[in-house]
């Protein structure tokens, strides 16, 4: 089996197939693994951090059998209980959101769960995104005028989907919410890497490859496909054309826009959406909150990682040409006031732009979303961007892999 691409959907395909007896080859252009979720040396701020933030949930199936698989489940730490820390910058306001353990959402008949602010019947009122056509956007779903879409459904919205809410698929949402927040507290439970992503998704994933006596082949970048009789027989690389047999197949686990120039006729999602990361080189004390929501700032969300404090914007296209000092500092005065820090000048910062970060969750690009299977019988599709009926998540991208994967030993 080949696997063209060592992202978080080309290594859960991988690794499912090496599990399942199968020699695997696993290709990747770049000289490392891990695509958007991984981890580096940074020279400027002399440490390792991760190019981006992610936050898995405890009902994230397919993300926790892949780490039970790679061997990685104690590389993730989170709280004991689903608790969700935010700051309110205009009325300075702090509050945990606590979703009750049990399946039946008893606790937002309690007020010191609840939001600040909102009432029962807000909640109530969230049962409209189970019944939401697939046309219809978040905003046009829900009450825009009420505390909780302000203080809860929006920043949920923007995270998850990486659109902002009067763009976004309802439906879209939907499906998160059944899969995390609507099967109780002890599926939507964060957790975060100990170290860094590479090192609880990328490095064991590897590792358990190697085991499996898979071949990895880094910068080594596909260029095309030879077909023939309704399949692939050849893999198109800088240095030549590899010819396939017969009882050999591909999953193809890169970008929409490289698939796109790769297979002909390919319908994927054309918009793309923006995300901004900064971290900054400062150690705050292990009692610190792991992450805090923020509500009203130029931040969205910091998270504590060993030595750093990291800031994510997702949805950022209004902030992706602001210079790096000037977002540096913007974006420190929120995180000092997340985290209770006195007022500072900015510590040494690193800034991490990705223009294309996701693909637009919009209804119109969701239903561009291509399935695993293609018209070629040996060739399967990977990736955060195909139809997973979630959105680009690392769930997402996880489980297109094993559906791809699924595909193929078929």
């Amino acid at each position: 089996m080949h696997v063209i691409g060592a992202g978080m959907a080309g290594l859960a395909a991988a690794v499912r197939l090496a599990d399942g007896g199968h020699a695997v080859v696993l290709y990747e252009a770049a000289p490392h693994a891990g695509g958007r979720c991984r981890s580096y040396f940074d020279a400027t701020l002399g440490c390792r951090i991760d190019n981006g933030n992610h936050l898995l949930l405890a009902g994230n199936r397919a993300a926790m059998r892949f780490v039970a698989a790679i061997g990685a489940a104690d590389t993730l730490a989170g709280p004991a209980e689903a608790a969700f820390p935010f700051l309110d910058l205009a009325t300075g306001e702090r509050w945990v959101l606590r979703p009750g353990t049990g399946r039946v959402p008893w606790w937002i008949f309690d007020k010191a769960r609840r939001v600040p602010g909102t009432k029962l019947c807000e909640y109530l009122a969230a049962l409209r995104l189970a019944v939401a056509s697939r046309g219809g956007t978040v905003a046009e779903v829900l009450d825009r005028q009420t505390p909780l879409f302000r203080r809860f459904w929006r920043p949920l919205t923007v995270a998850v989907l990486n659109t902002c809410a009067a763009e976004a698929s309802a439906a879209l949402l939907a499906r998160v919410v059944a899969e995390t927040f609507a099967r109780g507290g002890a599926a939507c439970r964060p957790l975060v890497p100990k170290v860094g992503l590479s090192e609880s998704l990328v490095e064991p994933a590897l590792a358990h490859l190697r085991r499996c006596g898979a071949e990895l082949r880094l910068a080594t970048r596909l260029r095309g496909f030879e077909f023939d009789s309704g399949r692939v027989t050849g893999l198109a690389f800088e240095a030549g054309t590899a010819p396939l047999g017969d009882d050999e197949a591909v999953v193809l686990a890169v970008p929409a826009s490289v698939a796109t120039r790769i297979l002909p006729g390919l319908a994927a999602p054309e918009q793309f959406r923006a995300i901004v990361n900064a971290h900054y080189r400062i150690a705050v004390g292990d009692d610190a909150p792991l992450f805090v929501g923020i509500i009203g700032g130029t931040a969205e969300w910091v998270f504590r990682k060993p030595g750093v404090l990291s800031v994510t914007v997702s949805a950022a296209e209004g902030l992706i040409d602001w210079p790096a000092e000037e977002l540096s500092l913007r974006l420190w005065r929120d995180v000092e006031q997340a985290y209770g820090l006195p007022r500072q000048e900015v510590p040494p910062a690193q800034i991490v732009k990705e223009r294309r970060a996701t693909f637009a969750a919009t209804p119109a690009e969701v239903a561009r979303r291509p399935p695993q299977r293609t018209r070629w019988r040996n060739l399967a599709l990977a990736g955060d961007w195909t139809d997973t009926a979630l959105p680009a998540t690392i769930e997402g991208a996880i489980r297109s892999g094993h559906a791809a994967a699924a595909v193929l030993a078929a």
